[in-house]
């Protein structure tokens, strides 16, 4: 398919977080979509190929010693593994807001809105304040399609 390389949320993002912040995305899409890259042929190799993309890129943000980002990194992954487990929409926004955001210490009130009151609304306003309205539906309507809904 084409496009299928083409990044989905670090264009949202500082330049660079971009490889870090799309090998964690990659690992996201072994876990619950359609990778870019490989199909792993079953539930244990996407298990142990997904956490082992999430380790990657959480090592290359960490490489650069923003341990913020970090931190909003193991978030979303919690986060958006908690959406996944209810069936529930807003990975994207958390996503996009993530990516937008990275390391600046301003997601936890949107992330508990989704977590708590499943509401994504905070975190997909934060991400079009930061990165415009363009760029967010972008990267929503690429998501989307990676994991299938699209």
């Amino acid at each position: 398919m084409e496009g299928e390389l083409e990044p989905v949320f670090s264009p949202l993002a500082e330049a660079r977080f971009a490889l870090g912040l799309e090998t964690i995305y990659e690992g996201y899409l072994v876990h619950y979509g359609r990778p870019r890259l490989h199909e792993p042929e079953d539930g244990d190799t996407a298990l142990v190929l997904g956490d082992y993309l999430y380790a990657q890129g959480l090592a290359r943000i960490a490489a650069l010693g923003k341990v913020d980002a970090v931190s909003d990194l193991a978030e979303l992954i919690s986060v958006c593994a908690q959406t996944q487990a209810d069936d529930r929409e807003g990975d994207g926004a958390a996503w996009a807001a993530t990516a937008a955001l990275l390391g600046q210490r301003k997601l936890a009130e949107a992330r508990l809105a989704l977590s708590r009151d499943h509401d994504p609304a905070l975190l997909d306003a934060l991400a079009r304040r930061s990165a415009g309205d363009e760029a967010v539906d972008h990267a929503l309507d690429a998501h989307a399609g990676r994991l299938g809904d699209g």
